[in-house]
């Protein structure tokens, strides 16, 4: 079986979802600590011919909480971040199946951050196809003290991977012969660059999923996630 573990991002680029099409269990982490100013909870648009952040809001809490007890802040509207991506790309050729997927993941009715962003991956991988399992690191029954790749090998001998797929941005954390030893195969998955056209300026790279889906014909999306990528 292969396995790989993320944090939830919200909306992320299209290699997450290559990753997640790539293995049989996605395994996505509600029980660890939520990274400030990392991009669990914002992501790039194409804005007025260049990357532009949005963003969803949070409460103000400890730090030291985990994703799954960060809480989205009240007066979060999502019409107005609706509204921004439909200035932003209601030219784009795929817009109105786009922006109603957008409509689907906006109007989660939980405000737990964790539930939101996973409604939102789930929503996602529906709309492109993709049909790998999902599931929470806390239902995985491991010991969760662990740190790092330790961690990660636990959960997925817990599971019963055989292959453990992490995404190339990790390679320098994980080591091949630490998993090989835990009877795992560690390969990492490296996105290749998707260029197309962005309305008729200079193309901005590696933004959004929904920069592509909107940019680009569902089956052309979909064989991107299956190929455009190499394992290493």
């Amino acid at each position: 079986m292969k396995i790989a573990i993320m944090q939830p991002y919200f909306l992320p680029y299209i290699g997450y979802f290559q990753l997640i099409a790539a293995v049989d269990l996605f395994i996505v982490y509600d029980n660890i600590k939520y990274t400030k100013k990392g991009w669990i909870n914002r992501n790039r648009l194409l804005q007025n011919a260049s990357d532009a952040i949005f963003s969803v809001p949070l409460q103000k809490d400890a730090d030291t909480l985990p994703i799954d007890q960060r809480v989205i802040a009240k007066d979060f509207d999502p019409a107005v971040l609706l509204n921004r991506f439909s200035g932003a790309y209601r030219r784009a050729p795929y817009f109105a199946s786009t922006y109603a997927l957008l409509e689907r993941i906006m109007h989660c009715d939980n405000l737990n951050l964790f539930h939101f962003l996973h409604h939102a991956i789930k929503t996602t991988c529906a709309h492109l196809q993709i049909s790998t399992t999902i599931q929470r690191s806390s239902t995985i029954d491991a010991d969760h003290g662990l740190k790092g790749q330790d961690r990660v090998i636990a959960m997925c001998l817990a599971a019963g991977a055989s292959v453990y797929i992490n995404a190339i941005g990790g390679v320098e954390l994980y080591s091949r012969e630490h998993f090989a030893n835990a009877g795992l195969d560690l390969k990492f998955l490296a996105s290749k660059p998707l260029v197309y056209r962005q309305f008729d300026e200079s193309f901005v790279p590696w933004l959004s999923i929904i920069d592509v889906m909107m940019f680009n014909a569902p089956e052309l999306v979909q064989r991107a996630i299956s190929t455009n990528f190499d394992l290493v």
